[in-house]
């Protein structure tokens, strides 16, 4: 199969991104296949020269935070060769996993297992091209179908189009306002880009550096624990505003806003309800740490004092008032929230563990806006439009405020990518039906 689409070809569906999201709706809409009696015609456009899931932050003791019952498929389907299990399985390593004795696989071997699945959808899947827009396209005054507008890293463009459309692209990291003058800096970087980054600093060659890393959360508690054990010619402060690193929660009764039922729940109430419900579980997902972590950090700081040798260290109740570059660092000056004392602290790196946004998909609708209703999405995750919308267009990991905090998590993937596949095959079969004659025989 060509992977190049002729100007003419319209395709049923073109997935922005091919993460976990996406990847799921194409399992999900093998499955449907079988059900409908026909597949649909999707394509997957992911930036990302080859398949990887997080690449740059898979350090060796970073572990997945979800049972890998929570897999791509599971929830939906035990039964499906895309499960965990399965590609322990094929992979000869079920009976070793078993010995293990454990639900969370570490993030390297579910990177691998994203990749074994992806590569069952290879006909499928564009890698290496980011898209920069999505364009309406006007027949007798309605929004037909769509434009993908996409380009590669040599900087050439490509146009495709669809009548439906599904952004699964992502978070895009946060980066303070502070640190935005050092976006070229190879001295200061998101955890994104953890891996890659510090193959470019002294450390690497086990040279001494002092690096900050700003952050509270679990990627700031895995580059403090990464940096210890892997680099120890590097001394690591942790700088949080928050007054501790505090435990995510994970209890058996708080998980259960994690279920697919409870998106129901969240998005049948009204506007202030739903918000109501996000903050009140706030602290499973956001600024908080796996209690084994929590507790190996609060070791490794003990140890220290009792060897008298301060390495490393945790600076609560510290906002960052200035960043200023100089030959010999990166100079944080750090306000003490409850003594007003200001401190300025010199590193040799500054690491930005300060998570992620979620707005790469109003980038690229925009040419869509007048269209949408400010991007808000129906129960199927489908954004509500105008009437003279006539294609589809849904969103992956960006509707938290209507379905709850599970949305940007790897929990309901297996019902989410089943209901969008089920609403993209009511309305594409709508959309053929109403099709002029000329035309049904590109929608079947």
């Amino acid at each position: 199969m060509s992977q190049t689409s002729s100007p003419e070809k319209i395709h049923d569906l073109i997935g922005v991104g091919f993460g976990p999201s996406n990847l799921a709706l194409a399992i999900a809409l093998e499955e449907l296949a079988e059900t409908n009696g026909h597949a649909l015609d999707a394509l997957f456009i992911d930036k990302q020269t080859d398949y990887r899931w997080h690449g740059n932050t898979l350090a060796t003791q970073s572990e997945l935070q979800i049972s890998f019952l929570k897999d791509l498929v599971s929830l939906r389907n035990p039964t499906s060769p895309y499960s965990f299990v399965n590609y322990l399985h094929q992979k000869q390593r079920l009976a070793d996993f078993i010995n293990l004795g454990t639900f969370y696989p570490c993030r390297l071997e579910y990177n691998d297992y994203l990749r074994w699945a992806a590569e069952h959808f290879a006909t499928q899947a564009v890698y290496g091209e980011e898209v920069l827009r999505i364009e309406p396209e006007l027949r007798e005054g309605k929004v037909d179908h769509l434009r993908i507008v996409s380009r590669d890293p040599q900087g050439r463009e490509t146009q495709r189009r669809a009548r439906s459309v599904v952004v699964g692209s992502g978070g895009t990291p946060k980066i303070p306002d502070a640190f935005r003058a050092f976006k070229n800096d190879p001295r200061v970087f998101h955890h994104s880009q953890y891996l890659s980054a510090l193959q470019q600093l002294p450390c690497n060659e086990g040279k001494p550096m002092r690096i900050a890393v700003v952050g509270s959360g679990q990627s700031a508690a895995e580059a403090f624990i990464d940096l210890n054990d892997s680099y120890p010619s590097v001394k690591v402060d942790m700088i949080l505003r928050a007054s501790a690193l505090k435990p995510a929660d994970d209890s058996p009764f708080v998980n259960e806003i994690f279920a697919p039922e409870y998106t129901d729940l969240v998005f049948n109430q009204p506007h202030a309800e739903r918000e109501k419900l996000v903050s009140e579980y706030h602290n499973t997902n956001y600024s908080v740490v796996d209690v084994d972590l929590l507790e190996r950090i609060y070791g490794i700081l003990y140890r220290q004092k009792v060897a008298h040798q301060y390495r490393h260290a945790v600076l609560c109740r510290r906002t960052i008032e200035d960043v200023v570059e100089t030959a010999a660092g990166i100079e944080l000056t750090l306000r003490d929230l409850a003594t007003d004392v200001r401190q300025t602290h010199r590193y040799d790196a500054v690491i930005l563990a300060t998570g992620y946004e979620r707005r790469s998909h109003r980038e690229l609708l925009a040419p869509l806006q007048q269209h949408l209703k400010d991007f808000e999405v129906d129960r199927d995750y489908r954004a509500l439009a105008n009437p003279e919308f006539g294609a589809n267009v849904y969103l992956q990991g960006f509707c938290e405020a209507s379905h709850g905090l599970s949305d940007t998590l790897l929990s309901v993937l297996p019902a989410r990518a089943a209901e969008i596949g089920q609403s993209l095959y009511q309305h594409l079969g709508k959309q053929a039906s109403n099709a002029p004659a000329s035309l049904r025989q590109t929608c079947a």
